[in-house]
């Protein structure tokens, strides 16, 4: 299942090139806001917090519209800045709930990780290494954050919130995997300054993997006699295989033909 997720990832992105730098354009920009109010607010943190948690927010606002434009590039539609429009407002609550989870790291990495760790004996040591694993389940969880908002539209952002964590503890080698599918790409981002995969290519790969999990779900579903060992992923692949479809290098090149 992995080398498909890798190529259908892959691929979603390249279909899609143009628009995924353009997107990818709107996370620059943040990151360039964030450094220049180091540079003009960095010795003032009672002007800095306020205008870098304000950038944060309007970041975690913007990857819900991202977040309906990959849902699209997955589902295999081109369609990118209405759907990104549409779900920045549909996707506020669970951007919102995003937003927080996200300043719960920073606090745990700024704050409070080192105020236990100032103890300087055993029971601060223990306290602040629970607290270094609560940050990574977070760093592992969220990646699906989105994905499942996009996939179980019904639920509300913390149920979004409390299945993630099932999904990954569900799925720990492909959760494991995605993590490094994603620090490859974020040494990739690093290189070309942001724009390839960058930040929507990150989201992408994190749709992709959801919407094939799921399909192991609706198999489990569908042969609820059987054990999660008779699984076949070419056949519960089979569909989606068959709408990407053989690729070359002619497919990169010219998609249309």
């Amino acid at each position: 299942m992995f080398g498909f997720y890798i190529k259908k990832a892959f691929f979603d992105g390249w279909d899609n090139f143009i628009q995924l730098v353009l997107q990818n354009i709107i996370y620059i920009v943040f990151f360039l806001l964030i450094v220049g109010s180091v540079v003009v607010f960095g010795d003032n943190m009672a002007l800095f917090l306020p205008v870098a948690i304000a950038i944060l927010f309007l970041f975690c606002l913007s990857m819900g519209g991202t977040s309906s434009v990959v849902y699209n590039w997955s589902q295999y539609k081109s369609e990118t800045w209405r759907p990104f429009m549409k779900g920045v407002g549909r996707n506020i609550r669970h951007s919102m709930v995003y937003f927080l989870c996200i300043m719960v790291l920073f606090l745990l990495y700024f704050l409070v990780i080192p105020f236990y760790l100032s103890f300087n004996n055993i029971i601060g040591t223990i306290f602040g290494v629970m607290m270094v694993w609560l940050s990574v389940f977070l760093l592992l969880v969220l990646p699906y954050y989105f994905p499942l908002m996009n996939l179980l539209p019904g639920d509300g952002p913390f149920k979004t919130l409390k299945k993630c964590f099932i999904v990954a503890g569900d799925n720990i080698g492909y959760t494991i995997l995605l993590l490094l599918h994603n620090l490859v790409d974020i040494v990739l981002t690093v290189v070309t300054m942001g724009l390839l995969p960058g930040w929507c290519g990150l989201m992408l790969g994190g749709q992709d993997m959801m919407k094939l999990l799921m399909k192991k779900y609706d198999w489990i579903e569908e042969n609820p006699d059987k054990n999660r060992k008779e699984m076949d992923w070419s056949e519960i692949l089979y569909d989606e295989k068959e709408t990407l479809g053989p690729r070359s290098f002619k497919n990169m090149i010219f998609p249309w033909k």
